[in-house]
């Protein structure tokens, strides 16, 4: 049930912003959702997530201060709005569902690319 597309994704210059969105098309029950990202010949890492009924958010170190990750119950998106884009920000950005009852994301996107460059 779980159908997620990402949005958003371009090309920025350094120290731009940009804002991804997420929507979820299913009728999961979620637990959380994230961001996560993949660089050119790196592995994925965790970007942000938030709890989905709480509202409690995580981000990684690289990323505190910059990067905003909310949510919208009612339209079922998550959204993550990025600021003071540097080039190591360039990947592919994910998001993912942790639906409950699970301890990990199940659910994942396609992606959107995301390069910050001038």
């Amino acid at each position: 049930q779980v159908h997620l597309v990402e949005s958003g994704g371009g090309l920025v210059q350094p120290g731009g912003s940009l804002r991804l969105s997420c929507s979820d098309s299913g009728r999961s029950s979620r637990y959380a959702m994230g961001w996560f990202r993949r660089a050119p010949g790196k592995e994925r890492e965790f970007v942000a997530s938030i709890r989905w009924s709480g509202g409690t958010t995580y981000y990684a170190d690289s990323v505190k201060g910059r990067f905003t990750v909310s949510r919208e119950n009612r339209r079922n998106t998550v959204y993550l709005q990025m600021n003071s884009l540097r080039p190591e920000d360039t990947a592919v950005y994910y998001c993912a569902v942790q639906q409950v009852g699970s301890d990990q994301y199940n659910h994942w996107g396609q992606g959107t690319q995301v390069t910050v460059s001038s």
